[in-house]
């Protein structure tokens, strides 16, 4: 007679099963595996250009009130540099205008984005508005050339992580709706 409380040993099915289940969850692995060793890497829908190589800015001096530019903070903080084009008037305040708003749509987190203001201060009459929420420096050694616009009446933007590396370009004439949206990707 048999035992029924004798165990039977794991049947071919049971097996199957187990190793169906392992490969459910492995498959993903080795696909994602696959695609890095093939070079594929997926692109980011971010709004700015990509800085690339990137680059460190801690070398960069820029002088804010006398003193050097702090590009590693004493907490995690982003930059966002303002780099306005010649004669920066009406246009360019606006764009300022719309930069430092989505600074203030991060609400909570709007203490984690620092905005620094590199050139000439603008003259126009509004300015002194908008200018509150920027510490104004300037770049004695115009490391920012490449990425400051040309045309008058213009600003471009770079964001610059906590640690000093410049992640983004935003040049002249950019969506700062996009800006907005990337800002609250990135800071959260």
């Amino acid at each position: 007679m048999t035992d029924p409380n004798a165990k039977t040993p794991p049947t071919r099915s049971g097996r199957l099963k187990l190793v169906l289940i392992m490969l459910v969850f492995l498959a993903p692995i080795v696909a994602a595996g696959l695609l890095t060793l093939s070079g594929w890497q997926p692109e980011g829908k971010g709004n700015g250009k990509p800085i690339v190589p990137q680059r460190s800015l801690a070398d960069i001096r820029v002088e804010v009130d006398g003193k050097a530019w702090a590009w590693r903070d004493s907490e995690p903080r982003l930059t966002l540099v303002a780099l306005p084009g010649p004669n920066c008037a009406d246009r360019c305040i606006h764009t300022l205008t719309l930069m430092r708003n989505a600074r203030i749509v991060l609400n909570r987190n709007a203490d984690r984005l620092r905005l620094l203001y590199i050139g000439a201060p603008p003259v126009a009459a509004d300015a002194q508005a908008v200018m509150r929420d920027y510490r104004t420096g300037t770049d004695a050694a115009d490391a920012f050339a490449e990425f400051r616009p040309a045309e008058p009446d213009s600003v471009a933007a770079v964001l610059v992580e906590s640690n000093a590396t410049a992640l983004a370009w935003y040049p002249a004439g950019f969506d700062p709706n996009g800006l907005r949206k990337d800002l609250q990707k990135v800071i959260r």
